[in-house]
């Protein structure tokens, strides 16, 4: 009795919990691509005060990496956006943000354990999440990459 209430729950749970999923990686997908590209664009058109910044960091090739990172999260805001190779761009962008910490947010990256509220509220913080979860679980449902999963294969001439 005990284990067909327990097969009961979990596929209630299954039902319930794939369009939750979706839903959710649909929202983060479109508002954070959304943002990465408007950063990415930001850092693009102000191309010398970005170098700037990235000096005042102390990144190596200033110039060159803030080109980088501005196409990356400018390209890679779209492709999360349309939902297209998405677990693919995800792993650059999440290790970009995690540089983003490691140089302009060390601090609150230091103190995710002393002080937690610093880390989340750090500007990289929800770029990170939306990485993570997109690299984690895919774009989901509603997205291009799985409307192309679905096409059946086209015949071999």
């Amino acid at each position: 009795m005990l284990a067909d209430i327990s097969t009961r729950a979990r596929a209630l749970d299954d039902r319930l919990s794939g369009p939750l999923q979706n839903a959710l990686l649909l929202v983060f997908r479109l508002y954070w691509g959304a943002q990465f590209v408007q950063t990415g664009l930001g850092k693009l058109g102000n191309l010398g005060r970005t170098t700037d910044f990235f000096t005042s960091l102390g990144i190596p090739f200033p110039a060159a990496n803030a080109a980088l990172v501005g196409t990356l999260e400018t390209v890679g805001g779209l492709l999360l956006v349309l939902g297209l190779f998405s677990r693919l761009i995800a792993l650059p962008l999440t290790i970009n943000m995690l540089v983003a910490y490691l140089t302009a947010d060390r601090a609150a990256l230091l103190a995710i354990f002393s002080d937690p509220a610093a880390f989340v509220q750090a500007a990289p913080f929800p770029f990170l999440v939306t990485s993570l979860l997109v690299l984690a679980y895919g774009p989901g449902s509603v997205s291009l990459d799985a409307w192309l999963s679905r096409r059946p294969a086209s015949p071999r001439a």
